[in-house]
């Protein structure tokens, strides 16, 4: 038996050590020689105790059962059942709590039954004390059957012994047991038996559980009616019950009950804090922590643990996350960990990761929470390179990283495309089992592999994940929807995912509806019917997607049904219409949509400047950049690209100027927007300061090279052109279709037939990509530039028919014009005029390759194709920029209001060059013109 064990060294030392407690002088010198391995133990069983011993020696006990020490409260009793010292019966009612506080592995369940042995054979069992501490150890240990027959044994049953039986149910989850108990409790009719604020506080989670707001109502008017409502422990119960049941009449009683509580603690408060927190009530939970603070009721750890994330959810929510920190700081609470990891967690929301390094370097004790908040923080902030570089410092700490560590590091690794580290990260968790188990971090591992554009590998890690849900079908689902290869897969895995999971999600639609770019309209329309049969088109996500899909369908007519059809539009739901616009050019429509918005960001500003600049309507392009800047908004990087489109349009090297100071000033560091700079000072005729800006650029990527590359091409600075391909080359920085076009652009505006030539055939024998249509476009132009007319046609001919556009036969009619070769020039034309029917510049053209060659007759039949179809060719007109001011010329001008002198330079000029032979005739014909 546990309990019969001789005594031993180690009972014999603890109960000797350490106690306020003496035991008599001959039972201190037996427990001494038996604890020093002498004889006569046994003897001392049969050795008769002093008359206060027992006394001295439970009253021991009690205190370290009271203290806590519950394994030397254990041990005690250990002892004085050995030399035959029996507890008395409040010492032995300890020793039974203690026992079931002990954990598991200590036999904790073995010692609470064999001390329900000891009472029953002392003739302790039928004792209130005992009874109701035995009933409590088999509750905890999950025995809820023998607790049941104590109680039923018991003569005299009241609300504690009833409160333990309801507490021991509602732990083992047995909600039924709770509540037949309670109406037992009312039923009795005995005031002793009638429920308590204890039994109000065990009853009244149980119906925030079942969110049972019925139950718990009812249980609020037995509060009201007993005069329970002011007790602390009651309304507490109270709060917290109507918090977790939701809904804005419930938060109203959580309040009432809340302000009834006479004398309210902590508790209280972070109750109230949390139930309006949890219900997205961030406003009112902060003013009521405001509140909790002016009544001098000092926060605890739980309480900042739970304002502090949800500070970044509300309006300056920055400012409160400070403010919280300095109380922390004032009253010295930022040494526990959990205020600490919640500061970190909060200041990583609101994107000041200086403070979250500084806290974290501040921090000496730090577990793996510490870690995962900070590592996340970076993840969430877009700097990937430090969070790899914290991680690398975890695992030198000797801490294991555990699947929320690991679920930060593929993120990260997804971000900066590492992929030899999350492969490395895969080993790790196939050589720990028990990681695999974690459906989180295998999700995080499938999105990883397919944001690396590694579905294969995906694929295979979705396969593995032991305990799919959602988000896993969501995360292959979304691997398939990058690409229109994996279509059939796609539908296949969406009809066994309809089996798993029973419903689909947003996120499920929302890669239907990506999918469905690739499918066509049909498969948009049947996207938007499901959306609108479940309710889905409410989430803005959803219904920004539809209209989004439906505009790069071509099919602006259904998003803007649509979008007219919305309830619920916000800002960014606006904004996705604008994008709409913007992809089809509809100047007027997208600003009745922005005239019509309450709230704009500076999304909506960049979308309508874009438009502007794009549509070539640069006055209110600035215009509304400036009315940007009036509104207290500082343009980021996007504003700055689509200003300087606006500028390429004017040629204004003034404009670019003040943009690239701009981008000074406001530290404007991004590579894509330095490649746009360069274009614009290049496109403006400023090669020497494009030129500068390459040079000085610290990180020369394709962008960059591209733009220079493009920047010599127009120039006709082939030669430099091609030899900054080749540095390109060297520097192990792979071609893109777009910097070879503007490289075969150079060769051909140059003349170098054979670069250009061998440039092409590169493409496929060295890059293994196919030629685009700019390509052989570009092609045909270097071929006819350099009068290879016929070679140039053939290659026309010879053109894959995807390719096949335009621009490869305009050049071709362009060059037949030059060289005058009238039946190439024919054959194009009629190409072009079956591909651009409405261009008049080819219907130009042909009529002047006719009239070079004296065919009359041709030249008038063009002309009545023309007038048959209503051409007129626009009016030409060029600008000048003088002191920064800019000069617009259209031909037949009399609006200029310098006109006047303008016209008199010119007739001076005229009159200084009528003696040069010919040069009279040649101005003649350009001032006609």
């Amino acid at each position: 038996m546990l309990l019969a064990r001789p005594p031993g060294r180690r009972f014999a030392a603890a109960a000797l050590r350490g106690g306020r407690w003496q035991l008599s002088h001959r039972l201190r010198a037996t427990a001494a020689a038996a604890a020093a391995g002498g004889g006569g133990a046994r003897g001392v069983f049969d050795a008769v105790p002093a008359p206060d011993d027992r006394m001295r020696c439970s009253a021991l006990l009690r205190e370290r059962a009271a203290g806590g020490d519950h394994y030397g409260c254990t041990s005690l009793l250990r002892w004085m059942l050995a030399w035959g010292l029996r507890p008395d019966r409040l010492a032995l009612a300890a020793a039974v709590k203690s026992s079931s506080a002990l954990p598991n592995g200590r036999g904790s369940a073995a010692l609470g039954r064999c001390l329900h042995g000891l009472a029953v054979r002392v003739g302790y069992a039928d004792g209130t004390a005992v009874a109701k501490a035995v009933m409590d150890m088999y509750g905890r240990i999950g025995s809820l059957t023998d607790a049941r027959m104590v109680f039923d044994e018991m003569s005299c049953s009241d609300a504690v012994c009833r409160n333990i039986l309801i507490t021991a149910s509602s732990r083992a989850g047995l909600y039924n047991d709770v509540f037949h108990l309670f109406r037992a409790m009312l039923a009795s009719g005995v005031d002793e038996s009638m429920p308590t604020a204890v039994t109000v506080a065990v009853v009244l989670p149980v119906c925030a559980k079942l969110r049972v707001l019925r139950a718990g109502r009812s249980i609020h008017g037995y509060v009201i009616k007993t005069g329970l409502e002011f007790d602390t422990l009651s309304g507490n119960a109270l709060v917290s019950m109507y918090a977790k049941c939701g809904g804005s009449r419930a938060m109203d009683d959580a309040h009432l009950a809340f302000s009834t509580i006479s004398c309210k603690d902590v508790v209280s408060w972070n109750s109230i804090i949390a139930g309006y927190s949890e219900n997205g009530l961030f406003e009112e939970a902060l003013a009521l922590f405001g509140q909790m603070i002016s009544e001098e009721c000092l926060p605890n750890y739980s309480t900042l643990a739970n304002v502090l994330p949800f500070c970044s959810l509300v309006e300056y929510g920055r400012h409160y996350g400070k403010e919280i920190h300095g109380f922390v700081v004032r009253h010295g609470l930022e040494m526990d960990i959990s205020v600490s990891n919640a500061l970190m967690a909060h200041y990583s929301k609101v994107c000041e990761m200086r403070a979250v390094e500084s806290i974290f370097r501040s921090s000496k004790v730090g577990d793996i929470v510490t870690w995962n908040t900070v590592i996340a923080g970076y993840v969430m902030n877009r700097y990937p390179s430090r969070a790899l570089e914290l991680f690398q410092g975890l695992l030198f700490t000797g801490m294991a990283p555990d699947s929320v560590s690991l679920v930060s590091l593929l993120t990260a690794c997804a971000q900066v495309g590492n992929l030899r580290v999350g492969i490395r990260v895969h080993g790790y968790i196939f050589r720990h089992p028990e990681l695999l188990q974690e459906t989180s971090l295998m999700n995080a591992l499938v999105s990883f592999y397919s944001q690396c554009d590694r579905f294969d590998a995906a694929f295979r890690s979705f396969i593995t994940i032991q305990n799919k849900d959602s988000v896993s079908w969501n995360a292959i689902l979304s691997a398939c929807a990058n690409s229109e290869h994996h279509i059939e897969q796609f539908f296949r895995l969406l009809g066994e995912m309809w089996h798993d999971v029973t419903q689909w999600d947003s996120v499920t639609i929302l890669n239907i509806i990506r999918m469905s770019t690739f499918c066509g309209i049909k498969m948009v329309r049947e996207s938007h019917g499901y959306s609108l049969r479940v309710g889905y088109t409410g989430d803005s996500s959803v219904a920004n997607a539809i209209l989004d899909v439906y505009a790069k369908c071509g099919y602006l007519h259904d998003a803007e049904t649509f979008f007219r059809s919305l309830a619920g539009r916000n800002i960014v739901t606006d904004n996705t219409m604008i994008s709409c616009y913007l992809k089809n050019n509809c100047v007027e429509d997208a600003e009745m949509t922005f005239n019509q918005m309450a709230e704009k960001d500076l999304t909506t500003w960049n979308l309508m400047s874009r438009l502007y600049a794009q549509n070539n309507l640069c006055d209110q392009a600035f215009c509304l950049f400036h009315q940007l800047q009036s509104e207290g908004l500082n343009p980021d990087t996007i504003s700055i690209t689509n200003i300087l489109l606006a500028c390429i349009h004017l040629s204004s090297v003034q404009l670019v100027k003040q943009c690239h100071g701009y981008m000074l000033r406001a530290s404007l560091e991004d590579i894509h927007l330095e490649g746009a700079l360069l274009d614009a000072y290049s496109k403006c005729g400023n090669i020497t300061n494009a030129y500068n800006l390459f040079q000085v650029s610290p990180h020369k990527d394709l962008v960059i090279f591209t733009a220079m590359i493009g920047a010599y091409a127009m120039h006709g600075m082939a030669e430099k052109a091609v030899e900054l391909f080749s540095k390109m080359l060297t520097l192990d920085i792979k071609p893109d279709h777009v910097v070879l076009t503007a490289l075969l652009s150079a060769c051909s505006h140059a003349g170098l037939v054979d670069d250009g030539i061998k440039i092409f055939k590169s493409i496929r024998e060295i890059y293994g990509a196919e030629p685009t249509e700019e390509h052989c476009a570009c092609m045909v132009d270097l071929l006819a530039r350099a009068g290879r007319l016929q070679d140039a046609y053939s290659f026309a001919l010879d053109m894959p028919p995807h390719v096949v556009n335009a621009n490869a036969w305009g050049s071709l009619l362009g060059a037949c014009k030059v060289h005058g070769e009238v039946k190439i020039g024919q054959l194009a034309a009629d190409r072009l005029f079956s591909m651009e029917a409405e261009d008049i510049g080819n219907y130009v053209i042909m009529s002047n390759i006719f009239a070079a060659d004296d065919k009359w007759e041709s030249v008038e039949h063009v002309r009545k194709l023309m007038k048959s179809k209503d051409m007129k060719k626009p009016a030409g007109c060029s600008w000048i920029e003088v002191e920064k001011a800019r000069h617009l010329f259209v031909a037949s001008d009399v609006q200029h209001q310098d006109r006047f002198s303008i016209y008199d330079v010119l007739e001076s000029l005229y009159q200084q060059i009528r003696g040069t032979q010919g040069g009279a005739e040649h101005l003649v014909v350009t001032y006609e013109l």
